[in-house]
């Protein structure tokens, strides 16, 4: 598959952010690939577009179903495995962010919980103790938080995060123009 200047460029960036976020480099581009693309490739054909080893692709492939970012699929005719991702952004955006909560919230979560419970924890100074279940409070309203956004629908989803800096602004309040320290609550229209 001949790649685009436009497709060239997602894929590369892709990768180079895949690489911020702690994820490898071809996982990111086989994904921005499959994504960009928008059909089923099977894995020469994925080799051979972005010119990586089939070895490589093949891991990275692996590592994509692990996270649950594409799946299996077949072409009539054809005994290759194809691999295709959700066209969906918004699907996309919660499976990863469920991935990531189950692989790195939640061990978090349960060590803080862990800690506070065992003895030892009690020889630990006051302060220390204060900063640890501080720690586990905010974990878990975050994931309260978490869980209660990815049970909304995209459509609600994106109003919420369009609504997000009404509700910054209603929290902070505005200082008012002409110096006085009075707050102004702006008007929040309802959706």
């Amino acid at each position: 598959m001949e790649l685009s200047e436009v497709s060239r460029r997602f894929i590369v960036h892709w990768g180079e952010m895949g690489t911020a976020w702690g994820v490898n480099r071809t996982v990111s581009q086989i994904h921005a690939l499959l994504y960009f693309c928008g059909k089923p490739l099977h894995a020469e054909e994925i080799s051979e577009t972005l010119n990586v080893a089939r070895s490589n692709v093949s891991n990275s492939l692996k590592e994509l179903q692990n996270w649950k970012l594409i799946r299996v699929t077949h072409v009539l005719g054809d005994r290759r495995d194809y691999f295709e991702t959700s066209l969906d952004v918004w699907e996309l955006f919660r499976t990863v962010v469920r991935e990531r909560k189950e692989r790195e919230y939640e061990p978090t979560v349960r060590m803080l919980r862990e800690l506070v419970t065992q003895p030892e924890f009690e020889h630990e100074s006051p302060d220390a103790q204060d900063r640890v279940r501080e720690t586990l409070r905010l974990m878990e309203s975050l994931g309260v938080w978490a869980d209660e956004m990815l049970r909304l629908t995209p459509n609600t989803l994106e109003k919420v995060l369009r609504m997000g800096a009404s509700v910054q602004k209603f929290v902070r309040g505005t200082p008012k123009k002409d110096g006085d320290d009075e707050l102004d609550i702006p008007f929040i229209p309802m959706m």
